[in-house]
């Protein structure tokens, strides 16, 4: 037996459910494909928003859309031939959209069959599961230089420019017109929201 990465392509928001019903199903059809599947990963991390005045941590996917399986899915090590009752059965499975790099004819027939995941591939997805999360990250919504409007304080309704981001705090600095000159304002994220800048500004 041969077990190897591959990277499943899944409905946003189905993740976790193909994750639970690969294993859980996989012993109810005529063959057992129980001993094919092994391990499944989907990494998550804990980011913390602002929501108005309040901070939320939540948990964020990682790579929204996937779920990294472990299969035996080739019955060979040169990868020739199939196991057609695997392949069937996961490509099946409700949330699965199909295996990342298979390709398919009109017909529905496979005629580029997927490719495991490389050593280093899923070396870099294990290091980021197994990464600490003993503090959430900061969720960063603004970067410098990005043009942002005012929207608390005694400076709401004026425009600037961010110069500094604190993420850890969720601070940021901006630089707004004042009097007649430029002036620092030491902000929160939940106080400002993004500029957003038109069609014939973003080709400028």
């Amino acid at each position: 037996m041969s077990m190897e990465w591959f990277v499943l392509n899944t409905l946003t928001g189905q993740e976790q459910k193909v994750q639970k019903l690969l294993k859980a199903k996989a012993s109810e059809g005529a063959v057992d494909l129980a001993p094919f599947i092994g391990e499944t990963m989907m990494p998550t991390e804990k980011v913390t928003s602002t929501r108005g005045p309040r901070r939320v941590t939540v948990t964020r996917k990682l790579f929204p859309g996937y779920v990294f399986a472990q299969l035996d899915l080739y019955r060979d090590p040169r990868h020739k031939r199939l196991n057609r009752d695997l392949w069937q059965y996961v490509n099946q499975l409700q949330g699965v959209i199909g295996f990342l790099g298979a390709q398919r004819n009109a017909r529905g027939e496979m005629v580029v069959p997927p490719t495991p995941m490389t050593e280093e591939e899923v070396a870099n997805i294990r290091a980021v599961t197994a990464a600490p999360e003993d503090k959430p990250k900061l969720k960063v919504t603004f970067e410098p230089g990005e043009e942002v409007k005012i929207v608390d304080g005694p400076f709401m309704a004026s425009t600037g420019t961010v110069q500094t981001v604190d993420p850890d705090k969720g601070r940021l600095t901006v630089t707004v017109t004042l009097f007649g000159g430029d002036t620092p304002v030491d902000l929160e994220y939940w106080q400002v929201e993004r500029v957003e800048k038109k069609p014939d500004q973003a080709d400028a």
